[in-house]
């Protein structure tokens, strides 16, 4: 279990915290890891814009993220006994 729970943290990008492991925006490295990777896609575009659609840019870190979001929750339907 220990190694899953490494990898889960430290290894996996989760897409809903813009491809970065919950380590790197835990210990607020994110924002220096998609600025590299803007200048990483930059590059690529610069070199090789017939490969693009558009120009690329990383995906966005949300300021929060919920696993169940209480604003998106519904309220439980009363029950009558």
């Amino acid at each position: 279990m220990d190694a899953f729970i490494t990898y889960y943290n430290h290894d996996h990008r989760h897409s809903g915290i813009g491809l970065h492991t919950p380590a790197s925006v835990h210990f607020g490295t994110a924002e220096e890891v998609r600025d590299q990777r803007a200048i990483a896609l930059a590059e690529a575009y610069e070199r090789h814009p017939e490969r693009f659609a558009r120009r690329p840019k990383p995906p966005e870190i949300p300021g929060q993220v919920w696993i169940n979001d209480p604003a998106r929750r519904a309220q439980p339907e009363p029950q009558s006994s």
